[in-house]
């Protein structure tokens, strides 16, 4: 017997704009964080790029608890018990696997308190989306999207530490704009992710203003002198618009994401085998401490713990206790945010069992969706092929996957949670009359 999405536990009902507004904050809270502008002290970079240690402030937490418990009663009123079904079962087991290995990490209560606020964030961004629907979900991200960007323009003559300035650790980044975020690199993905939003909205609707915040959003990804982030997003435009060509035929459309697929995983393969060869082609020579030396000591890590890794959120932020201590020389390991790599990074701290997961979870699922969906009547399902193809790219030379309230994981999760229901709203369409009575 199927759950009835429209069973309510009690009289009382939600006003649409509670969740909306939920949705919105919750969005803010992501991509403004409640430390815009941070200043980049060197002598708390051991802290890792975000400036928190285990994630454990005290009012960003209370924030996140407080939209979730909102976002939850939304959730619940609008669905019923039925909400279950906005979560895929697969990223489900995901997380119950990322919590369980504090059970054999060397920091648990880090792996804990990690663990906890990714699953807050997941849960905020399925349900969100599964209440709002994909469509009112896009035009609230546009909105805040477009503020963060303005905002970002503004502040370069504005506000100093909206460029990386002299007194850098790293002296290759004086001088790239940063905006309102704590690294050029985060700006360049948050830009790109937004420029491919506003381009479905200028396609689509034809906006004179959506193709201004276009060019506005890929000048300032060139401006952060992201390369990662220039260099993916008109692949990831490209990808759409293949996507969009071949939507009407089924057979062509699957040969177009099973292409692209493998594209990526060479790309990956690339990367594990031969780290050195791809760093030089990539990378600014004289950046302090290279992805290569990284890729080098994560490699060797997973030789020696290749199942169940060094527990969740282990990687950065932990000084003395990360898990690469042992694997390299010197001690800047200690100040890296991140791996540089999601695939490598998530087969360090979750192993191999959690790595299987998360390529069933972020890849082969919303491959299989987007293979078996219905045609694309609009550019809406091409943009999220898009995000798709960008954020697996991305992860290659970044560390997005699982990264708590990154950016550009929670567009990521945005983009799953519209796809996931777009899907069902696809499958409900074409049952028959008898499959519609009997899931009643």
């Amino acid at each position: 017997m199927a759950i009835d999405d429209s069973a309510k536990l009690s009289s009382f009902r939600v006003a649409p704009w509670i969740g909306q507004s939920a949705f919105v904050v919750f969005l803010l809270l992501i991509f403004v964080s409640l430390t815009p502008f941070q200043v980049r002290d060197p002598s708390q970079l051991a802290l890792g790029e975000s400036g928190f240690s285990g994630a454990g402030d005290l009012w960003r937490q209370v924030f996140y608890l407080g939209v979730f418990a909102v976002i939850f009663i939304a959730a619940l009123d609008k669905r019923g018990f039925g909400f279950v079904r906005a979560m895929p079962i697969t990223l489900a087991i995901l997380l119950v696997w990322c919590v369980a290995s504090a059970g054999w990490a060397a920091s648990p209560d880090i792996t804990v308190r990690r663990a906890g606020l990714e699953v807050i964030i997941v849960l905020s961004a399925m349900l969100s989306v599964d209440t709002l629907g994909p469509k009112r979900s896009l035009e609230l991200l546009r909105w805040v999207l477009a503020g963060v960007l303005i905002v970002n323009w503004i502040s370069i003559p504005l506000v100093p530490q909206a460029v990386h300035l002299p007194g850098e650790i790293d002296p290759a980044l004086i001088g790239d704009w940063r905006g309102l975020y704590y690294h050029k690199n985060i700006a360049g993905a948050v830009c790109a992710v937004s420029a491919l939003v506003f381009l479905f909205f200028a396609v689509e609707k034809k906006s004179r203003l959506d193709w201004l915040l276009f060019i506005g959003a890929v000048g300032f990804t060139v401006m952060t002198k992201s390369k990662s982030s220039m260099g993916f997003l008109p692949i990831a435009i490209f990808a759409a618009v293949v996507f969009r060509a071949v939507s009407g035929r089924g057979l062509d459309r699957t040969v177009v994401i099973v292409v692209a697929l493998l594209a990526v995983f060479a790309v990956i393969a690339i990367s594990t085998i031969d780290a050195t060869a791809l760093a030089k082609l990539l990378e600014d020579p004289d950046e302090l401490t290279g992805r290569t030396a990284i890729w080098q000591a994560e490699i060797a890590f997973i030789h020696d713990h290749l199942f169940l890794g060094s527990g969740f959120g282990t990687f950065a932020d932990t000084g003395n206790a990360s898990p690469l201590h042992s694997y390299v020389g010197g001690g800047w390991v200690e100040t890296v945010a991140h791996g540089h790599n999601a695939y490598l990074q998530m087969f360090v701290t979750i192993g191999g069992v959690g790595f299987v997961l998360a390529m069933i979870a972020f890849v082969i699922q919303p491959a299989l969706a987007f293979a078996r969906g219905a045609p694309a009547q609009s550019w809406f399902k091409p943009l999220l092929f898009a995000i798709f193809v960008f954020t697996l790219l991305h992860n290659i030379l970044e560390s997005d996957f699982l990264e708590g309230d990154g950016p550009a994981w929670v567009a990521f999760l945005i983009m799953i949670a519209m796809l996931r229901r777009l899907s069902r709203d696809e499958a409900e369409i074409s049952k028959s009359p008898v499959e519609t009575w009997l899931a009643q």
